[in-house]
């Protein structure tokens, strides 16, 4: 039977008394700070139990050699796998799978397509992306309007890849909140994806900044592009006082952004959580035992104001 938990808090996550499980992880890309916290999560935390392996695979962002990982965890006989998806809309052979083999499988951090159809063996654990992109544009809508422009703000929007459901959501977020009497002051200007890259980011906001478009705000998908979109305007001379600038994920970087004046907006999404949550499900999983097949870790707005309370999570 289906069922949706949104989670207050992670205690009941970090329970489990599996034992003598293997458990094969499947990550997107390696080279991600934030997917980089969710990894290293799961492997202290499967560290810190007994009779708990993990063998932990880098996809390297290529769809067929994900799946080809599966398929190997499925023949090496693992009670259970963790899957980081590349791509969100490519889950269903993941789910075909792992369920023909009678394997459990839970998706973590990236949405799958397929999440409402999954079988009972399978649970996706991750964060509402409902409310990230809706934090972070509120929060700049507001602080726009504390600046003395509500008659009328500027923005770019900087997407992360589009076959992924985070960015089509967040993407989708942002434009809800600037479609609010609150916010609707604020126009889009250009929005175009930098594949939640701080080296592409950087390169698209310098094509921006040579159109000599004014502008007062960046919105961006993640961290990592609102870092390398900083990078491109500081630069160029902007004073990072003059625009607002969202990100989300509330990564090192982006806290020490947040604390030198650059990033204004961040939201922080547990990555830790995340990876615990998803390795207690796979566990629970692999003993028969029932999961709730969504388990969402509550966003946190990150300003200046409360940053401190964020610098030694993520």
């Amino acid at each position: 039977m289906k069922k949706t938990l949104l989670a207050a808090g992670l205690t009941s996550l970090l329970a489990t008394t599996a034992m003598a499980e293997n458990i094969g992880v499947s990550m997107a890309l390696f080279d991600d700070n934030f997917l980089t916290v969710l990894r290293n999560g799961m492997i202290e935390q499967a560290g810190a139990m007994d009779g708990v392996e993990i063998q932990v695979e880098d996809a390297q962002n290529d769809v067929a050699k994900q799946l080809d990982q599966i398929n190997n965890f499925i023949a090496s006989g693992v009670d259970a796998i963790i899957v980081n998806p590349v791509d969100t809309s490519a889950t269903e052979a993941m789910t075909n799978a792992a369920a023909s083999a009678g394997v459990p499988l839970v998706y973590v951090n990236r949405q799958p397509v397929n999440v409402d159809t999954m079988p009972d063996n399978q649970a996706f654990v991750a964060s509402n992306e409902i409310e990230s992109g809706t934090l972070e544009t509120f929060e700049i809508c507001k602080n726009l309007r504390a600046a003395g422009k509500g008659a009328g703000a500027r923005a770019y929007l900087m997407m992360g890849e589009l076959s992924n459901q985070a960015a089509v959501q967040r993407t989708k977020d942002v434009h809800d909140i600037l479609g609010t009497d609150m916010c609707n002051f604020i126009e889009i200007i250009d929005e175009q994806t930098a594949n939640w890259s701080r080296d592409q980011a950087q390169d698209l906001m310098t094509n921006w900044l040579s159109s000599g478009e004014t502008f007062d705000a960046l919105i961006a998908n993640n961290d990592e592009m609102a870092i390398g979109a900083i990078q491109a305007m500081k630069a160029a001379g902007i004073d990072m006082a003059s625009v607002q600038v969202g990100g989300v994920d509330a990564t090192q970087d982006a806290l020490a952004a947040m604390a030198g004046g650059d990033l204004d907006v961040t939201v922080f999404q547990n990555a830790a959580g995340q990876g615990a949550g998803a390795l207690d499900a796979a566990l629970k999983l692999a003993k028969g035992e029932d999961v709730d097949q969504k388990v969402y870790i509550p966003f946190e707005l990150v300003t200046p104001a409360n940053l401190a309370n964020y610098t030694a999570k993520n």
